[in-house]
């Protein structure tokens, strides 16, 4: 996490950015001068910084991530790889839905998707939106255009028209709260405009960023904008997913079981308005569930 910290000297105050580096059991810092006082762009100057650690820290790491993938991937006869996909999709599904409050098990997710049997007692509205978040997941996948306004309400109508036709596909114009959270959404006014800003941001950062940085950014500014009255979380994860698939990367699934690290890196964020507290818990999660691919194939 990049943090200004603040040095005394007899009279004088100096201002720096550090991010320290965990290397085994050693922990190395690194530090930028800012001067006496927090210069005015002190969020394009942590951008920069931590676009640089990033280049030090992960990008050779993330690249090996990818190569291996890739390799594999050839390897894997169309069959294989099917069902691949399908074993991802269903995990994916599970979890994210169950992040969200399902009270679908693992198990009774892969019986309904996978054999169509819906379980017993269960809530319709989770079957139902098993079944679509799948049925995006897998046309996600496919898809040859890019992300933009249109399509994410595409995806949230499809997610919710069988069990929330009220606010399937539309961006709310009332006030929300998230349970358990100190962050507030935006009020229904700034919503529109934050929409158009994030667009605009993605055009012109999509062939800039690490995919795996634009990934977690794309995930965490959108869930922070909040434009749905529900199903953000799950459509920013799609989000992500379409990103990491887009530039050929391994797709990502946060899991139910670690979701208090990813709630609490989520809100810090927010609450701090430091895009980086997040991200990089992100990179960090993405490079621990793609272990695998660091060794040579």
């Amino acid at each position: 996490m990049v943090t200004i910290r603040k040095k005394i000297k007899g009279r004088e105050t100096y201002f720096y950015l550090e991010h320290t580096i965990r290397k085994g059991k050693k922990v190395e810092k690194k530090a930028l001068y800012l001067g006496k006082k927090i210069p005015e762009n002190i969020e394009e100057i942590k951008r920069k910084f931590f676009q640089q650690i990033f280049k030090e820290k992960w990008e050779k790491i993330l690249e090996k991530i990818k190569e291996n993938y890739q390799k594999e991937l050839k390897k894997m006869p169309p069959s294989a790889r099917e069902k691949e996909i399908e074993t991802f999709s269903i995990q994916f599904t599970y979890d994210t839905q169950r992040i969200e409050g399902s009270t679908l098990t693992l198990r009774e997710t892969a019986d309904l998707l996978e054999r169509g049997i819906a379980p017993k007692g269960k809530p319709v509205h989770d079957i139902k939106e098993a079944e679509a978040h799948k049925k995006i997941f897998l046309e996600m996948l496919e898809l040859k255009k890019d992300l933009s306004l249109s399509l994410v309400l595409k995806w949230h109508k499809e997610l919710f028209e069988q069990t929330k036709p009220d606010i399937a596909g539309k961006i709310r114009n009332f006030q929300v709260r998230i349970s358990g959270s100190k962050f507030q959404p935006p009020y229904p006014v700034e919503i529109y405009p934050m929409l158009r800003d994030f667009f605009k941001w993605y055009q012109k950062n999509k062939n800039f960023l690490h995919p795996v940085e634009l990934a977690g950014l794309v995930h965490l500014k959108f869930v922070t904008i909040h434009p749905f009255a529900d199903g953000n979380g799950r459509i920013s994860r799609l989000m992500m997913n379409f990103v990491l698939n887009k530039y050929q990367y391994p797709l990502l699934n946060i899991s139910y079981k670690d979701r208090n690290s990813y709630y609490n890196a989520l809100e810090r964020s927010q609450v701090k308005r430091d895009e980086f507290i997040f991200l990089n818990w992100f990179v960090k999660r993405y490079i621990k569930e793609n272990k695998r691919y660091l060794h040579d194939r």
